[in-house]
């Protein structure tokens, strides 16, 4: 499960609970927003749908503990595309 926590306009608490619960802090620019996204769905879904993303390729224990979302490009090179086809309605 994964639940997703506005702590200011730009940063994220995500909690996911597996076997063991881990909480990550995760900053999202609004220009990096925009450029997934093009306002079509809320911030929150965005840190939602990557942390589903991440989900499919490691475990809750691995994923960082605070990061910059843009991050996730530099170990999944195909993170921008997939997720953007997530939130493209």
């Amino acid at each position: 499960m994964i639940t997703v926590e506005i702590l200011d306009e730009q940063t994220f608490k995500v909690t996911v609970t597996e076997k063991s619960t881990t909480v990550h802090t995760v900053s999202v620019e609004p220009s990096y927003y925009r450029k997934l996204t093009g306002g079509r769905v809320p911030v929150v879904e965005l840190v939602e749908k990557s942390f589903e993303f991440l989900l499919k390729r490691e475990s809750n224990t691995q994923i960082l503990s605070r990061f910059d979302l843009p991050v996730i490009g530099h170990y999944f090179p195909e993170y921008e595309e997939n997720i953007k086809k997530k939130t493209d309605l």
